[in-house]
């Protein structure tokens, strides 16, 4: 008898020794992008999961001033870094450093040459189940105008003809979902003072990213 309970202790130690060394249950977002990414709506998504008691790690890989091909030569150098974070899913946007018009300024065939490529690692990734890790991809907000060089009303207009409807394009070709961070900021200019958006303007952000979220996530 003695030995069966020392059997029985041994098997309820491993078991909750197991347990208690799982990994994370809940859901893993990676958030990739520029400034407008790295400043601070990946703060507001954590907190508006966690009010809505949705148990998640949301992941903060904006990189400030990157243009998508600095944006790629990141995440070239850095794949096996961010694969390890098993994301279920990648909320990407991309494009506002693209339209400066200085030296960051990028063509729109190259600019969508670079987020196939971006898209296409981002595919090489599983979550912790196995699964391939979802991306959604956002159109950019808007260029307010009077911006401060070197965002200028050509820039606006790029991202109003070229940037967002490559962005749609390739939504399509790719087949990954479409999120409209563009429209919410036209109708409320006052959430987007300049280039960046204001501290409302990052919350309403989350919220967009989240509202996209949601039905895949009950």
């Amino acid at each position: 008898m003695n030995s069966l309970k020392k059997i029985a202790y041994s098997f309820l130690i491993v078991t909750l020794l197991s347990f208690c060394s799982s990994p994370h249950k809940g859901i893993i977002i990676l958030c990739a992008g520029d400034s407008i990414t790295e400043a601070d709506y990946p703060r507001f998504l954590q907190r508006i999961l966690n009010e809505e008691g949705i148990k998640a790690k949301v992941l903060n890989y904006g990189r400030s001033g990157n243009t998508s091909g600095e944006y790629l030569r990141f995440l070239k150098k850095n794949k096996s870094t961010l694969a390890e974070e098993q994301p279920d899913f990648v909320l990407l946007q991309l494009g506002t450093n693209d339209v400066r018009l200085d030296h960051d300024s990028t063509p729109s065939d190259q600019f969508g040459i670079n987020m196939k490529k971006i898209i296409k690692i981002f595919r090489t990734f599983q979550n912790r189940s196995g699964e391939a890790t979802r991306i959604f991809l956002s159109l950019i907000p808007p260029i307010p105008g009077g911006s401060p060089f070197p965002f200028t009303d050509e820039s606006s207009a790029r991202v109003r003809n070229e940037i967002n409807p490559l962005i749609q394009k390739i939504c399509v070709e790719e087949k990954i979902p479409l999120v409209d961070n563009y429209s919410f900021f036209l109708k409320s200019p006052h959430l987007l003072p300049e280039v960046h958006p204001n501290k409302e303007g990052y919350r309403s952000l989350a919220q967009n990213w989240y509202n996209s979220l949601k039905p895949l996530l009950k």
